[in-house]
């Protein structure tokens, strides 16, 4: 008798275990999603940085979308050139606006040139410091200089320097907008390296007034409009504002009477003024409060 139960109970097993494996294989063809193979083989030939800079939220969504042909090889920004072009060449599609792309900080008012008439003591925060009063800095619009930007930068792009303003590394620099999100005054944008015309301010505070709290405001006197081609720069809200859309009519021409120098040009790591900017001799900090 106790034979013909674990007789029983085998042979139950037995077809229980062909029941389910049918089931699962069946489950199997029904249910199969198919991946094309040369997701990991451009998976592969990227950086493996899962920056997001190609807006998607890493390095394999990425590959996905360039071999389902939505995105271009050259949309990952911190791949280099020689790589780029092998996906390319390995998906047979083009190569795409391959043009750097880095951060830029619309300010230049470091503590040798701004002022704070008030002084903060809390969490070294920019956003924290933000919260209490705008952070105690004389223009309203400008770089707390504590750091959050430098923080969450994790390539080591942005350095604080010794009088309190990030410095944006382009060579390391990725695009991937974290510092961007992280500035509670939005100073910096996602730009491409070929924007070397730049306005290193976002006072919306009228001459006197901008130039009084920094002395490298854009004071908003029009000279740069004046002397640009027609419709490359407009004065909006005592701000010069530059229309990209021309940007291949750009040049030097329009930083060399800036009197502050917050008009800038921007080319292979060096940052001009223009002859008519006047000169910041001091050492030392200006007083705070």
């Amino acid at each position: 008798m106790a034979y013909l139960d674990i007789a029983s109970a085998a042979l139950f097993m037995l077809c229980l275990g062909i029941v389910l494996a049918a089931i699962l294989t069946l489950a199997n063809r029904k249910l199969y999603v198919y991946e094309d193979p040369r997701i990991d083989e451009v998976e592969e030939m990227l950086p493996h940085a899962n920056c997001g800079a190609c807006g998607k939220p890493g390095c394999r969504p990425f590959a996905e979308a360039l071999v389902k042909g939505e995105l271009d090889p050259a949309q990952c920004t911190p791949n280099s050139r020689d790589m780029t072009e092998e996906i390319a060449g390995y998906l047979g599609v083009e190569l795409g606006d391959h043009t750097k792309r880095v951060s830029r900080l619309a300010c230049a008012g470091s503590s040798l040139v701004a002022y704070f008439r008030a002084e903060y003591s809390g969490m070294k925060s920019c956003r924290a410091a933000a919260l209490v009063s705008g952070g105690g800095k004389g223009c309203t619009w400008g770089c707390l200089g504590l750091g959050d930007c430098e923080k969450v930068c994790e390539f080591d792009a942005i350095q604080m320097n010794k009088h309190g303003l990030p410095v944006v590394d382009e060579e390391r620099c990725v695009a991937c907008n974290d510092c961007v999100e992280v500035c509670p005054k939005d100073l910096f944008s996602i730009q491409p390296v070929t924007h070397n015309l730049w306005v290193a301010c976002k006072s919306l505070s009228e001459g006197d007034e901008a130039e009084h709290e920094c002395e490298v405001a854009c004071t908003g006197c029009g000279r740069c409009v004046v002397d640009a081609p027609e419709g490359l720069i407009a004065i909006k809200d005592y701000l010069a504002v530059i229309d990209y859309s021309k940007n291949e009519l750009a040049s030097t021409v329009a930083i060399e009477r800036c009197p502050t120098g917050a008009i800038v040009w921007m080319q292979d790591r060096k940052t001009l003024k223009g002859a008519g900017a006047k000169k910041i001799l001091r050492m030392e900090p200006l007083p705070r409060g």
